[in-house]
Order: structure tokens, then sequence, then C-alpha cells
């Protein structure tokens, strides 16, 4: 019995463990890094989001089950000097291999490995890491994340497809900028709290859509039924895209802000 229990405790701190991990302020740090690394290319979104589920979704929450962190194992392990030990410098090679791999998946050209490792000469502090590393560091995360790189359920995907689609049918579309679209996913990446969102990329992307149609488009013109609309084309219900909603505006504004205004401003 005493085993069992022993058994049962190591479990429960392993699984402690891994959902700790790799903690609120590195995670923040480690998108920031990846999020500035993609401004510094200057990538496709389409580029830059793959990166980030591949990095953030992908392979961060695979990492501790796949080297034993902390007790947690499952599947094969991954040994790689990459790996053990884990250091800040060697996550931040990773995001970068997420941004090569991603360019590889979506550009006829993709990012050379010499322009990566020229950016991280100059914005990975603590080592330098030469062009055969990278090399390295694709087939361990390729490892890490079961070569799970496919990038058709991501959130800008659907959010992309979205927002063609209502520019079709409304001329309210114009008014609705996409580049307030990727500063919302962009915040929610960077935010722990939020980071659950992505996995049901296509009711975020919707809840998007419609958290963007409040913030971009003046209140004096809302004559379109967005939240049905957004319902009738995904076939999720109105009251779980608005409970999204609330949960992103929540962590764009200011709670305070938000208790102060006046419900109709979101009868939407």
């Amino acid at each position: 019995m005493e085993i069992v229990e022993n058994g049962d405790a190591m479990e429960v701190a392993a699984a402690a463990a891994e959902s700790a991990w790799p903690g609120s302020a590195r995670r923040s740090h480690l998108l920031q890094f990846l999020l500035h690394a993609s401004n510094r290319l200057d990538l496709r979104p389409v580029v830059k989001y793959s990166a980030l589920a591949f990095f953030a979704e992908r392979l961060l929450p695979a990492l501790p089950r796949k080297i034993g962190f902390c007790g947690a194992r499952s599947g094969r392990a991954v040994r790689s000097w990459l790996l053990e030990p884990l250091r800040d410098s060697n996550l931040e090679l990773f995001a970068l291999v997420a941004v090569w791999i991603a360019s590889k998946v979506h550009e006829m050209r993709p990012l050379s490995v010499k322009s990566l490792k020229a950016l991280s000469d100059r914005i990975i502090a603590d080592q330098h890491f030469t062009c055969r590393d990278f090399a390295d560091a694709e087939l361990v995360f390729m490892e890490v994340v079961d070569y799970n790189i496919g990038s058709s359920n991501i959130a800008f995907i659907y959010l992309e497809e979205l927002l063609i689609q209502f520019r079709e049918i409304s001329k309210l579309g114009d008014l609705l900028n996409m580049d307030v679209c990727m500063e919302i996913l962009d915040v929610l990446y960077e935010t722990e709290d939020t980071s659950w969102l992505f996995n049901s990329p296509c009711p975020l992307a919707a809840s998007t859509l419609v958290t963007a149609y409040v913030m971009s488009v003046p209140k004096q013109t809302w004559e379109f039924p967005i939240l049905p609309w957004v319902q009738f084309t995904t076939s999720y219900a109105e009251e779980g895209i608005m409970k999204i909603v609330l949960t992103i505006l929540m962590h764009l504004f200011k709670p305070d802000g938000i208790k102060e205004k006046n419900k109709s401003d979101f009868s939407i």
C-alpha cells in the first residue's frame, strides 16, 4: 500500500511540475523573444503564427514528457545536449527553429540557416550557435513534437478565412483591421492565463474577429449582426463565443474599465 501511495504521490508531483512548466515569466520571455524575432525577420503572418503554434502549443507542452522533467515522461525519451541542461538560450534556439520550420512549410524560398544564425548572434545573449547546432536543434524539435508540423488547424488560418468572408458580405469588413486581430492574438500568446484559448483555434478565431469588430468599427455603424453571423458561419454557440470575447477584453483592458461599461456596449 505504501509503495502504491508513494507512486501516486510521485505521479501527482510530476503532473504538478509539468503543469507549472515553463513558468509564467519564462514563458512570457520566450514568446516575446519569438515575436521579436518574427518582427526582425519581417515574416508573413502565416509563418509567424505557425511558428508560435509549433513552439508554444506543441514544443513547450511536450518537453516535460519527452525529457522526464520532474519525473514526467511518456513515449520515447528524447536525448540531446540541447535538452540536458535545458538553458534559456537553448529554448531561444528552439524558438528560432520553429520559425525556420514554419518558413519551410509556407514559403517557396524558406529562410536560410545562415540568416537565422546571424540573427541568433545578435539576439541570443548567452551563447553563440553554429549552423550545425541549428540542424541538430531542428531534429530534436521534430522528435519532441512527434513530427506534428501541420498548420491548417491554427487560429490565424481560421481568422483570415473569416475576415475574407466578412468582407465579401459587408462593407464594414473594410473597417476591420487585420493588424488589430493580430495584436489581439499576440497578447493572448504572451499571457499564460489565456494560452488555453489556443486549444480551440476556430472558436478563438471567431471571438478574435468579434473583439476586433468592437475595437475597430465605430459604434454608430454597428448595424451588422456580427455575433449571429459568426455563429452561423462557424456553428459555435453564441454564448460560448461571447464568453471568449469577454475573456479577451478582460485581458486587453483593465477589469475596472470593463465593469464600468454599459451592457449595451456588448450588444453585438
